[in-house]
């Protein structure tokens, strides 16, 4: 009888998923079979189900068992009140107190599986039976939790290193070692911070020595914020701790050095690059936070223009020919150069890729790692790939004459290639080829198109706070009367920043007779934007300001753009 009504339930939570269109019904059947077959708590098998789309999921599982759904990004939680409990109790359960509602006298505990209702009984034996359920995608419970332990864990680690230096001075302590004392909390440190920065979606972690103090900063959609900071006397064991898990030489401090760090953090395995720096109070050190798993973007989610996709699409479909990205470090070029080859890998192609470093596995494609101590660059591996017989070729970076000349020469005879240079916009590209030695006929024989690309910051779209625009603003963005645009407001989504993401702005320059005449004839960079606008290109601050007056950007971040081309 209770398989019976398990069934029953389980049916009619499906059948609404159909209704919603997160699952077709031969989708369903698939996850019934599933359930039954493996006897698997239904949640359990829905969650591992990476095509269903897991807020909808959690919207259906509350709205059944009579639960609010609760987006716990936008909610202000009490940290304090999450550490009464846990880190294990959470992972176990699946709940956490987000706060206390005063109004109502009784906390509010956001699960991510109501249907264990054994964990819910334990909840409110802790809470009171009068606590508030609601319902919560588990990946969002999961980086909420995480990142308030990971930074708790790094307070902690601080005040326990302050105590125990504390120790130190005032009396020698019979039975510990000194380094005891000093390199446990170090190991902490380290540890905690790697965690916390993943948490919280940084690219890329600052440590900075300083004569007083030590600061770690993190980068957050391309913009440094303070996290901590602690004392100096901690930083040589902190410095020490980075430089054994990267394999770096922990007696030289003399001069920099890189390194590389593989970390497993919720299942999922992340790279850390770590870069460290001389300066005068000790090293610098930077890390670089990637993400190994299989690379998800597509073209969709990197905010070209459907004009522009229109000429991208004309691009790509090429049989030959080469593609540049360029743009400033940090602008998201590779980032489009794995979407753009993501999209045209399949089993009819042989796609080869030249990378300093591989920065993102994508399945199906021959990734190189350039390797310069063994004289594996980016020129010797291209003319080892013209004999393995590829369709497209991308070169992670133009950097020397030789790499652009067998770059082209591979575009002319065949292969599509794709590319980046560090240009300012799409048509300093062609002189900047010529530049670097190569004769004008060539380039135009080889070049097809060249994409200029910045990232402006993503609105928090739980937060963002409409107005009209002001005068000033409406002449930045040439329009005659005011308009609604939004501004950033900040909320704990979007860690009170106001913006949440990044997304691209392109100028996008496709090769016609007319520019390759002008090449030619070895015209300026500003002749040969002026002839592309006419042939109806969008410059940056096109795209930039349509992003504006879509809601989706701000016009400080559009000044940005300008300010810093």
């Amino acid at each position: 009888m209770k398989n019976e009504i398990q069934q029953n339930i389980h049916q009619q939570i499906c059948l609404q998923l159909v209704k919603m269109n997160v699952c077709s019904i031969e989708e369903i059947h698939y996850i019934l079979e599933k359930i039954n077959t493996e006897e698997k708590p239904f949640y359990e098998v829905f969650s591992q189900e990476k095509w269903i789309n897991e807020e909808q999921l959690s919207q259906v599982l509350a709205s059944y068992l009579g639960y609010d759904y609760y987006n716990i990004d936008t909610i202000r939680i009490d940290e304090n009140l999450v550490k009464t409990l846990t880190y294990e109790w959470i992972s176990k359960y699946k709940i956490i107190p987000l706060t206390f509602d005063e109004s109502n006298q009784r906390y509010i505990l956001a699960t991510s599986n109501p249907f264990d209702f054994n964990a819910i009984n334990i909840a409110y034996a802790l809470f009171g039976t009068h606590s508030q359920i609601v319902v919560c995608p588990d990946t969002k419970l999961v980086r909420i939790q995480s990142r308030i332990f990971a930074k708790n864990e790094m307070n902690q680690t601080i005040a326990a290193y302050n105590k125990q230096e504390n120790l130190l001075e005032k009396e020698h302590i019979v039975g510990m070692d000194e380094a005891d004392l000093v390199n446990s909390p170090a190991v902490k440190l380290v540890d905690s911070c790697l965690n916390d920065a993943i948490a919280v979606g940084a690219s890329d972690i600052h440590i900075e020595p300083y004569e007083d103090i030590v600061r770690i900063r993190y980068r957050i959609d391309g913009m440094l914020y303070e996290n901590t900071a602690f004392s100096p006397k901690m930083y040589p064991a902190v410095s020490t701790r980075i430089k054994i898990i990267s394999k770096l030489n922990i007696a030289e401090r003399r001069i920099p050095q890189d390194g590389r760090i593989t970390k497993i953090y919720n299942n999922e395995t992340y790279d850390f690059r770590v870069s460290t720096l001389p300066t005068s109070f000790g090293e610098k050190i930077v890390i670089r936070i990637l993400d190994t798993k299989a690379f998800n973007y597509d073209r969709s989610k990197l905010g070209f223009l459907p004009e522009e996709n229109l000429i991208v699409d004309e691009l790509l479909k090429k049989p030959y020919g080469i593609i540049l990205l360029t743009g400033p470090t940090g602008c998201g070029k590779s980032t489009t150069l794995y979407s753009f080859i993501k999209e045209m890998n399949n089993e009819s192609v042989n796609v080869i890729t030249v990378e300093d470093p591989v920065e993102y596995t994508i399945s199906g494609v021959n990734q190189v790692q350039v390797n310069n101590k063994a004289n594996l660059t980016f020129a010797s591996a291209l003319r080892s790939i013209l004999r393995q017989d590829p369709n497209i070729v991308m070169v992670g970076e133009i950097r020397d004459e030789e790499t652009a000349e067998i770059a082209m020469r591979m575009a002319i005879t065949g292969h599509l290639v794709l590319s980046t240079l560090h240009t300012n916009d799409a048509a300093g590209a062609v002189t900047r080829l010529i530049d670097l030695g190569l004769q004008p006929y060539f380039v135009t024989d080889a070049l097809a198109g060249v994409i200029s690309q910045r990232l402006v910051r993503r609105l928090c779209p739980e937060c963002k706070k409409e107005y009209l625009s002001s005068k000033r603003e409406n002449e930045i963005l040439n329009i005659h009367q005011s308009q609604k645009l939004y501004k950033a407001v900040g909320c704990p989504a979007c860690h009170n920043t106001g913006y949440r993401g990044r997304l691209g702005v392109h100028e996008v320059l496709k090769m016609t007779e007319d520019l390759k005449e002008l090449i030619i004839n070895k015209a300026s960079t500003k002749q040969i934007r002026q002839k592309a606008l006419e042939n109806g290109m969008l410059d940056l601050y096109s795209t930039c300001r349509t992003v504006v007056l879509n809601g989706e950007t701000t016009v400080q971040e559009l000044l940005a753009i300008m300010y810093n081309k």
